[in-house]
């Protein structure tokens, strides 16, 4: 016979319901403006603006990311020394493409960083449901 579990307002849980809960809990608490901002860097650093002309190879269009970075941070080192990543294929394929301009490393690296900021969030979030989670149930049915 399995046992039932309440959370909160709610009774008679098995423990598939009750994890649903706690993750769904513990989903909220995580989320909060890191979230809207992971999110957003990663919207703003795909490439929806059209180009003109690329040579061939290249990655075609261009992100919002890019578009203002390189503006804003119109600085270029004389070597190219800063690594970038133009896509998740050429990541997934080692392609890394070295850059003078501080503005093009920092358009390239935006969606990165908001998606090691998700990850890191659905981490947590895991981590936090399944400590929950087992410090509220029976021994025989801890995860």
């Amino acid at each position: 016979m399995s046992n039932i579990y309440t959370y909160g307002i709610h009774t008679d849980l098995t423990r598939e319901e009750l994890f649903l809960l706690i993750a769904i809990d513990k989903t909220c608490e995580q989320l909060g403006i890191d979230d809207a901002v992971s999110v957003g860097m990663i919207l703003i650093g795909q490439r929806f603006i059209p180009t003109r002309g690329k040579f061939a190879g290249a990655v075609k269009g261009t992100s919002i990311a890019s578009v203002v970075s390189r503006r804003l941070l119109p600085y270029e080192l004389k070597q190219k020394i800063l690594p970038t990543v133009t896509s998740f294929k050429s990541l997934i394929l080692l392609r890394i493409k070295f850059t003078r301009s501080l503005g093009v490393f920092v358009g390239r690296a935006i969606p990165g960083v908001g998606w090691i900021v998700l990850a890191s969030d659905v981490s947590t979030i895991i981590y936090r449901s399944i400590n929950a989670y087992n410090s509220l149930v029976a021994q025989e049915d801890r995860l």
